[in-house]
């Protein structure tokens, strides 16, 4: 699914630019919103506005994350995830649930694996950054 394996371009472009990054988030809620091992995360995200809220403000946050456009950050004039996400509780079992299923959606998105290794070692910082909860 890379739009370029040129190892100095940004994620955001070598994962494939807007269109991978949508599948990439389109796979992750699909996952949560089916799967029973994700059912307390797709709980989580209706606590707050709702998952087709969230698939747009994920869309929009990985973009920027990834360096891409600035979405997240343009609409919302920051990105700090412990602040978005202030309104639900995240521990430690939320974050590994989180990484889970975003290892699955990598996986779906067809990404290769060095490519899915290094994409999963950034969100994995951002989903300890996100934690609000020992």
């Amino acid at each position: 699914m890379e739009a370029t394996a040129n190892p100095k371009a940004s994620l955001y472009k070598r994962i494939g630019e807007d269109k991978g990054v949508r599948a990439l988030v389109k796979a992750f809620y699909d996952i949560i919103e089916t799967e029973e091992y994700a059912r307390d995360l797709n709980l989580l995200h209706l606590r707050g506005h709702g998952v087709a809220h969230s698939r747009i403000e994920q869309f929009d946050y990985l973009s920027g994350f990834l360096g891409g456009p600035a979405y997240y950050l343009q609409n919302h004039g920051h990105t700090r995830l412990k602040e978005i996400h202030e309104h639900v509780p995240i521990g430690t079992e939320m974050q590994d649930l989180w990484l889970k299923c975003m290892t699955q959606a990598v996986d779906v998105a067809g990404l290769s694996p060095a490519l899915a290794d290094e994409l999963m070692r950034h969100l994995t910082r951002a989903a300890e950054s996100a934690r609000n909860m020992d």
